[in-house]
């Protein structure tokens, strides 16, 4: 079975990066997390400098899920996310907005530029721990991608 593809996590606040470190860990994701502190950081991941695909979906370093904050340092999280689908390499990545903003045109132009899933942070602990366990289960194991996209771990392993 080929590698299972990482999660990229973009994420600048470091308590948010530590609890959903350890959601995913206690979810038992095989997957690596490949951690961005800042929108640029997420871009250099995913692309040269001059704009082109850094990974193919055959590449071990193309993310089976883009775990993506809206308010990020340097570039935000929509800019990121308008490159990510605006390019036909990276465009079928999946991609969730995990993020504490409520604000309703973040919801809508997210989804106008095909983000799959926009999640609010919950405020408790438990609650928030709780669903990025979720998040992470879902688009790691449970979700099927397009054909030759992600290898995924099979279900029970």
């Amino acid at each position: 079975m080929a590698p299972l593809k990482p999660i990229l996590l973009v994420e600048d606040n470091p308590k948010d990066l530590e609890l959903t470190l350890e959601a995913f860990a206690e979810a038992q994701l095989a997957n690596d997390i490949v951690v961005a502190r800042d929108g640029a950081e997420a871009l250099s991941y995913l692309f040269h400098s001059d704009g082109q695909a850094v990974s193919k979906p055959t590449d071990p370093k193309y993310p089976a899920v883009i775990i993506l904050d809206i308010k990020l340092p340097k570039v935000d999280g929509i800019e990121v996310l308008q490159r990510i689908k605006a390019n036909d390499s990276t465009r079928a990545i999946p991609v969730v907005m995990l993020t504490s903003s409520k604000e309703e045109q973040d919801l809508v132009r997210s989804y106008r530029l095909g983000v799959n899933a926009f999640v609010v942070k919950p405020v408790g602990f438990k609650e928030f721990f709780d669903a990025i366990r979720d998040i992470g289960s879902f688009w790691a194991i449970l979700n099927e991608p397009p054909p030759g996209c992600h290898p995924r771990r099979p279900r029970g392993s």
